[in-house]
């Protein structure tokens, strides 16, 4: 199925919007709501719309989740890392990823001035619906239309400090207009009440968002009831679980949080029994139909996304991000921003089956080869493998197209529900529900395993939840999760230190040490292969490599050290993370005498959450204070 005309119009609108509304302004600036004509904007319905969708442009483009906030917050953890080979510098993109950033990064600053940006335009929404005429006295569908708008506003504003809240903790929260407050200069909040205010909204907006079946011109881009509902879940698990406290400096969590998984529960279990929504049964379909006005969704697994597509320069995800592309004429270049840990690959089951690793793993390169061939795949060193579920290819992009041409950026789906679900009714012990908890954690698994084996799931209450964290890597990789759920779950720390011990064995392990990568190859001799822009389980088994097919190259150590002359490229894979030369280590990722190595940067209980821009503190004249590890 296709967008409606509707759809592309919200899509054109978003981007005038933007335009002329731009996100740069300090955090200290407002638009006056006298300056908006109150009377005459919340007056009218379309007039409304068009605020409210003034609103969503705030989650877009190079400061929202077109590129920081999906791309460079989330990554330096288990699946995707963000790092160079060059001199550290703690003001770049990738000292964010790597836990080494200071409060001179103007990145941070340019993130949470939009995301302040995005609260203000949704205070004044939410204020002036309410008082709306049309609110209170218009007609039944004007009044239902209103009441929508007002639900949209109230969510997207839960979005906006949730964002800040798992980045920043404490962060100054108002919800008024800035034109209605005494001062301008607020102080830190604790953010316990600041997820109790933004529940309480989310639980008052899924009363006035309609099912999406009720409005399917909004498609997946804008607000309905399940999102509502799916966010609240995720606010509430992250309210619940542990984060980094300003009064302790140490990681803990509130002593009723299981009043927020009871929440997490209840919200999932409604979306489960509405039937609204369900899985995809194509994996690969869920992240296409984000590149495209054409859709592969029809079970509505999508439940909210960012709406960025076809706009060029609005998101990053396919030229930084995703498959990599060497300049070829049909999508020009693409790659270079974070790559996947290598030991990621081996967390898929090693035969092969699970259908979710050659979607998320794009461990081949397209290029043009020395003898001007174009749209030629070769495989990847095992430290270059990029994110496979954002992909130039999928778009409408040209050599025409100047720019970077816009995907969109999943927010959650309804995978996410299940595995949310099961993990509240577990941490609960609550089995009443309509499906039990295994049964929701195994309807994703099915999904990935088709008609073969899926993993033995535990019964016990420990290992059921250790299920759910592998479930919820090999699930979410790419998608900007796996950092804050273990944030939240108080593993940052203990999967830091694992991933490292991992890198260790991957490159240098023996037999002798139970090392699951002791048959992985020390180098993949690869030939090229044309790209066809097939299906990402046809463009990895057609990959060229010298011992057959991936699962089996991957998985088997290989004596051969000079190459074939089908197979001429030599690249790395075990020895990509590490070896001795001379009793001198050579490795970009695992040496922690480096800066730019793996998480080198990261303390417990102090890199938890990122520094508060220096701008940001200037211009909030001391009534912030900075947080705990950082000058």
């Amino acid at each position: 199925m296709k967008y409606s005309n509707t759809n592309k119009l919200i899509a054109l609108i978003l981007i005038v919007v933007s335009l002329g509304l731009g996100s740069c302004k300090k955090y200290l600036d407002y638009q006056s709501p006298s300056i908006l004509n109150i009377d005459q904007t919340f007056g009218d319905v379309n007039n409304t719309n068009s605020q409210v969708i003034g609103i969503y442009t705030e989650l877009c483009g190079t400061n929202g989740y077109g590129n920081q906030l999906s791309i460079t917050f989330p990554a330096g953890t288990d699946d995707f890392i963000a790092r160079t080979t060059a001199q550290y510098d703690p003001t770049t993109y990738y000292a964010i990823s790597n836990f080494g950033t200071n409060r001179y990064n103007i990145l941070l600053y340019n993130v949470m001035v939009q995301l302040y940006n995005g609260i203000e335009r949704a205070n004044i929404a939410c204020k002036y619906i309410p008082l709306s005429k049309l609110y209170t006295n218009g007609t039944a569908a004007q009044k239902q239309q209103m009441a929508m708008y007002y639900g949209e506003a109230l969510t997207l504003r839960a979005q906006f400090y949730y964002e800040l809240i798992r980045n920043w903790g404490d962060v100054p929260a108002s919800f008024v207009p800035a034109a209605d407050r005494t001062s301008n200069f607020s102080p830190n909040v604790d953010r316990d009440s600041t997820y109790d205010h933004i529940l309480n909204d989310l639980k008052i907006a899924e009363n006035l968002v309609p099912w999406r079946d009720s409005i399917p011109n909004y498609g997946d881009y804008r607000i309905t009831k399940g999102a509502v509902k799916g966010l609240c879940a995720r606010i509430a698990l992250a309210c619940g679980g542990y984060s980094l406290r300003t009064k302790t400096h140490m990681m803990g969590r509130r002593s009723d949080y299981l009043n927020y998984y009871q929440i997490a529960y209840n919200e999932c279990l409604d979306i489960i029994n509405s039937g609204k929504h369900g899985l995809n049964p194509v994996y690969e379909n869920i992240f296409k139909s984000l590149h495209s006005s054409v859709r592969y969704d029809d079970n509505n697994e999508l439940m909210f996304e960012v709406a960025m597509y076809g706009q060029v320069n609005d998101s990053y995800l396919g030229a930084s991000f995703g498959l990599s592309f060497t300049n070829t004429p049909s999508w020009g270049t693409a790659g270079g921003g974070p790559t996947a840990m290598p030991t990621y690959f081996y967390e898929f089951d090693s035969a092969g089956n699970d259908a979710r690793r050659d979607v998320t793993l794009a461990y081949y390169k397209v290029i043009t080869d020395a003898t001007q061939t174009y749209n030629q795949k070769i495989a990847t060193s095992s430290t270059t493998i990029t994110c496979g579920k954002f992909r130039k290819s999928w778009t409408g992009f040209n050599g025409a197209i100047a720019g970077t041409y816009g995907i969109n950026w999943p927010i959650i789906r309804y995978a996410d529900v299940l595995l949310m679900y099961a993990e509240s009714a577990n941490e609960l012990q609550n089995f009443s529900g309509s499906i039990t908890p295994i049964a929701a954690l195994q309807m994703v698994q099915q999904r990935a395993y088709g008609n073969n084996s899926i993993p033995v799931t535990p019964t016990d209450h420990d290992g059921f939840f250790n299920a759910i964290v592998k479930e919820r890597l090999l699930e979410f990789g790419g998608e900007g999760i796996r950092k804050y759920d273990l944030i939240r779950w108080n593993l940052i720390a203990s999967k830091i230190a694992e991933t490292k011990a991992k890198l260790s064995l991957f490159a240098f392990g023996s037999p002798a040490t139970n090392n699951p990568y002791y048959n992985g190859p020390d180098y993949v001799y690869t030939g090229a292969t044309t790209f066809t822009n097939g299906t990402c389980a046809y463009e990895a088994s057609s990959l060229a490599l010298n011992g057959g097919v991936p699962n089996a190259v991957f998985n088997e150590r290989s004596t051969v050290t000079t190459a074939p002359a089908k197979y001429p490229t030599r690249v790395y894979w075990r020895r990509d993370v590490g070896y001795y030369t001379n009793g001198v280590l050579t490795s970009s990722i695992l040496n922690d005498t480096l800066n730019y190595a793996f998480a080198s940067r990261f303390i417990p209980n102090s890199k938890e959450l990122l520094p508060y821009p220096d701008n940001f503190l200037n211009e909030n004249r001391g009534g912030v204070i900075q947080n705990f590890g950082y000058q």
